[in-house]
């Protein structure tokens, strides 16, 4: 944690949730911190609560990373204020339960936009000052969801499958200028994501909290690792599943995952 002292870090989806979390722990290791989100009344409780109780700065950047220009304005805003964001935090995203065709087509382009797009977009916003100083570290948090196809959060797991593989190949670009780029890959998680994507709380009986999720991130990011399973569970599940077949592991996530009335 203490590569990023008196750096400037700045996390995405940072209302609630994971990015909460990362705030909290980069301000203890006193981190500066650009955070951003939907809800600013809560991003500036937040802010002000870190301001005071780790003396580091922090700045507050409201957007919706689903809407056009929402990645370029957050761009401007930091480039506006000077400030070289040393790690970048893509944590903002969302999913949505229930059959496919049942799931509202402009909520589904909505997810395509925020795990992917804004991924894809500030990555390569950031990205090329961080070559030019060859220092600077991305993390990319993805999913458990990303290793296999998961019925009734299909879009989902799509779009955490695209997360992983995009960060782990630009992690084999950027290595010979000195920056590190990892995807975290949790599974079920205390946060809010279950209540707002409407999993049954079945698909959340073994969730690990966010404190956990985070600092093993934050640790395996530091140590130059490209992909982090948390948790020694998910790990070992996601080891077996390599020795299944496809079609097998995708009809036990469907038996899971299966609303009661289908």
């Amino acid at each position: 944690m203490e590569r990023w002292r008196g750096k400037w870090a700045l996390v995405t989806g940072a209302s609630a949730g994971l990015g909460a979390e990362f705030a909290r722990q980069l301000a203890a290791a006193g981190a500066h911190l650009v955070l951003t989100a939907r809800r600013k009344e809560r991003l500036e409780q937040l802010a002000a609560d870190l301001r005071g109780r780790n003396g580091v700065q922090v700045e507050v950047f409201a957007a919706d990373l689903a809407q056009n220009g929402a990645a370029e304005a957050l761009f401007a805003f930091t480039e506006g204020r000077r400030l070289e964001i040393e790690l970048l935090i893509n944590n903002a995203g969302f999913g949505a339960y229930g059959e496919f065709h049942r799931i509202p087509l402009a909520r589904q382009r909505e997810m395509l936009r925020v795990n992917i797009s804004a991924v894809v977009q500030l990555t390569h916003l950031y990205l090329p000052q961080m070559i030019a100083r060859r220092r600077g570290d991305i993390l990319i948090v993805a999913s458990t969801a990303a290793f296999q196809a998961v019925p009734y959060i299909s879009t989902y797991a799509a779009t955490k499958a695209f997360d992983l593989i995009f960060a782990e190949g630009i992690a084999e670009e950027v290595r010979p200028f000195g920056v590190r780029v990892c995807a975290l890959c949790p599974g079920s998680t205390h946060t809010e994501f279950r209540a707002v994507s409407g999993q049954p709380e079945k698909t959340f009986r073994m969730a690990e909290s966010a404190e956990k999720v985070v600092r093993r991130g934050l640790r395996g990011l530091a140590r130059g690792k490209t992909c982090i399973i948390s948790g020694v569970h998910n790990r070992l599940m996601m080891e077996s599943e390599r020795l299944a077949p496809r079609r097998w592991v995708t009809a036990v996530s469907a038996a899971m995952f299966r609303p009661p009335e289908s």
